[in-house]
C-alpha cells in the first residue's frame, strides 16, 4: 500500500512539474487599447476565436465575428458583449468553405465597415469531404478560404496602417508537407478518409498557414502591415468534434490531463496582435508569447512563393 501511495504521489509531483514548466502557457501582457479600431476574428462563435474576440472587445476594438453558423454567432455575440460592456461586436456571415461565400464578406465588409486594423484568421478544421468549389476541406477551410480572405482585405489594412495580420496554425505543420501535384490533380493536399489520413491533412494544411506568413510578409515590405504566424499550444477546443467517436474516447483523457484552456489559447494571437515592438518579425511563427525557429521547410522562399501562385489561381485571383 505504501509503495502504491508513494508512486501515485511521484505521478502526481511530476504533472505538477510539467503543468508548471510546460503546459501552463504564458499570457500576453500587452495593454494596448483599441477603441476607434475595428478588429474581424474568423471562427470567433467558439473555443480559442471567442476568447480573443472577447480580449479584444474588452479592449474597446469593434469586433467582427466572422462565422459561418448564424445562432452560435449571434448567441456568441450576445455573450461577448455581456461580459466586455462593448455592444460594438457583431456578426457577419463567413463560410470559408465557399469562395462565393468569401467574397461576399469582403464585399460587404468594405462596403460597411471603413477600417480595418487586425484580421485574425483563427477558423480552422479537422473534417473529411469537399468544399462548395471542389478542394478538400481541410485545405479549402483552412488556408485557401482564409487566402482568399487576406488578399481581398488588403488594400484595407494597408490604408488603416500600421496593421496586422494573424494567421493561426500549429507546431503541427512540423509534420506537414505540401505535394504540389496532389493539389494539381486533386485539389487537396493528400488523400484518404481515414481519421489518420484527416490527421496528415491538418498538419499540411497548417504548413501551408506558416509557408502563407512567409510569403505575405515579404509582399508586405514597405506598407504598414505587418504578419505573423501562431501556435495557439495545446489547448481543448472543438476541432476534433468531427472525427470518429473511438479517436475521440481516446484523446478525451489527454485533452483532460495535458491541454489547456482557450483563454490560455488565445494569448499568442493576442501577443502578435497587439504587443509593441515586433514589427520587424513579420513573417515569423510564434508560440508561448514569443518568435520562434522554424524548420527550413517551413521558411522556405521557393515552395512559400509556388504556393501563394498556386492559390491564387486556385481562387481566382490569377
Amino acid at each position: 500500500m505504501f509503495t502504491v501511495l508513494l508512486i501515485c504521489g511521484g505521478l502526481v509531483a511530476f504533472y505538477l512539474l510539467l503543468y508548471v514548466t510546460v503546459l501552463r502557457l504564458p499570457k500576453c501582457q500587452s495593454t494596448t487599447k483599441l477603441h476607434g479600431k475595428t478588429v474581424i476574428v474568423t471562427g470567433a462563435n467558439t473555443g480559442i476565436g471567442k476568447a480573443t474576440a472577447l480580449d479584444l472587445a474588452k479592449r474597446g476594438a469593434r469586433v467582427i465575428l466572422a462565422c459561418r453558423d448564424e445562432s452560435r454567432a449571434q448567441a456568441a455575440v450576445t455573450d461577448i458583449q455581456r461580459e466586455s460592456g462593448n455592444k460594438e461586436v457583431l456578426y457577419m456571415h463567413l463560410d470559408l468553405a465557399s469562395l462565393k461565400s468569401v467574397r461576399s464578406f469582403a464585399e460587404n465588409f468594405l462596403k460597411k465597415e471603413s477600417r480595418l486594423d487586425i484580421l485574425i484568421s483563427n477558423a480552422g478544421l479537422v473534417m473529411g469531404g469537399k468544399t462548395e468549389d471542389g478542394f478538400g476541406r481541410i485545405f479549402g477551410v483552412n488556408h485557401l478560404g482564409h487566402f482568399l480572405l487576406t488578399v481581398l482585405l488588403l488594400e484595407r489594412l494597408k490604408e488603416c496602417g500600421p496593421s496586422r495580420v494573424v494567421t493561426v496554425s500549429s507546431n503541427a505543420h512540423s509534420w506537414g508537407t505540401i505535394d504540389f501535384n496532389c493539389i494539381n490533380t486533386h485539389k487537396d493536399l493528400g488523400l484518404g478518409n481515414s481519421t489518420v489520413a484527416l490527421i496528415k491533412l491538418y498538419n499540411n494544411s497548417k504548413l501551408c498557414n506558416v509557408l502563407f506568413t512567409h510569403e505575405l510578409a515579404k509582399r508586405l515590405k514597405g506598407t504598414n502591415v505587418t504578419c505573423y504566424s501562431v501556435h495557439p499550444g495545446g489547448i481543448k477546443t472543438e476541432i476534433s468534434r468531427h472525427v470518429n467517436l473511438w479517436w475521440r474516447l481516446f484523446a478525451v483523457p489527454l485533452l483532460m490531463l495535458f491541454f489547456s484552456d482557450v483563454e490560455s489559447g488565445a494569448q499568442t494571437s493576442l501577443y502578435c496582435a497587439l504587443q509593441e515592438g515586433i514589427e520587424p518579425l513579420s513573417g515569423r511563427y510564434f508560440s508561448r508569447c514569443a518568435v520562434q525557429n522554424v524548420s527550413a521547410k517551413a521558411k522556405d522562399d521557393t515552395v512559400a512563393k509556388k504556393l501563394w501562385e498556386v492559390s491564387e489561381r486556385l481562387v481566382g485571383l490569377a
